[in-house]
């Protein structure tokens, strides 16, 4: 059966982990994800899924206390969803040999990976637009954006589709966003761990809890504008990783109205 908490009982049972000391990740080494998952695992929770009675929006977050990594917010695959964009579009008609090809992979195995923000292009063209007047967040490819390194890529791109605008143009619409990240991430738990890696597994020490709350939706646009939430694919020929919505470290408070250390 499940166990539920409430908000105050669980803040307890993370107390007492956080005293407990050193704990094993259950993911390996760098994993982004493993700090917040191992601590669900060590409450015998399943991932992603507080047994809060009547807090179903509440979600708990995690990160490494010495990282630049991004926080993943939520997955979320652009539209249109029928034509499977990273799959049918930007993998194969935008995407560049794996580093891994005929190593760890085949010969022919692409890759699309780009964490993009709307402040600049990527050094392949790429940037976030948020439209407020459309109501959607864009993911647009500027071929004049280009550098320099990547011309050879460039070309390829010109003989595979043209050096026009991605078509379909991925998007998200706002009224998509709301339902998908704004009840996903309305409230959150965010711990901090230090972290040391001993015989190549890592080991977390928790040390800090912070209660995130007063999500805003016009505050999530508003991060995507700042560049302060960015969109990451992360996508192979035969593996997607899935796009995510990921913000930057220590920017919590530009998502929330409160931000509040409990541990």
């Amino acid at each position: 059966m499940l166990k539920l908490f409430t908000k105050d009982q669980l803040v307890t049972e993370i107390e007492k982990i956080f005293k407990d000391g050193w704990q094993p990740s259950i993911r390996k080494a760098g994993n982004d994800g493993a700090v917040g998952n191992t601590l669900e695992t060590l409450l015998g929770i399943e991932e992603n899924n507080l047994p809060i009675p009547n807090a179903v929006d509440w979600e708990l977050k995690g990160q490494r206390a010495k990282t630049n990594s991004l926080i993943t917010l939520k997955h979320i695959e652009p539209s249109p969803e029928g034509a499977k964009i990273v799959a049918n579009i930007l993998l194969p008609l935008y995407g560049w040999q794996h580093q891994e090809a005929g190593k760890k992979y085949p010969a022919d195995e692409m890759s699309f990976r780009s964490t993009t923000s709307t402040i600049e292009h990527t050094s392949r063209g790429f940037i976030v637009q948020v439209a407020r007047d459309e109501k959607k967040v864009k993911f647009v490819f500027d071929a004049g954006k280009i550098k320099s390194e990547n011309i050879e890529w460039r070309k390829s791109v010109e003989s595979r589709v043209g050096l026009g605008a991605i078509e379909p143009e991925p998007y998200w619409a706002f009224d998509d966003l709301i339902h998908k990240i704004g009840s996903k991430i309305k409230s959150c738990f965010y711990v901090i761990a230090d972290s040391k890696i001993d015989d190549g597994q890592e080991f977390f020490q928790y040390k800090e809890l912070h209660k995130l709350s007063g999500f805003s939706f016009d505050g999530f646009l508003s991060c995507i504008e700042k560049g302060v939430v960015l969109i990451d694919f992360d996508a192979r020929t035969r593996h997607n990783h899935g796009t995510k919505f990921r913000i930057r470290q220590n920017s919590w408070e530009y998502l929330y109205s409160s931000v509040e250390r409990i541990l």
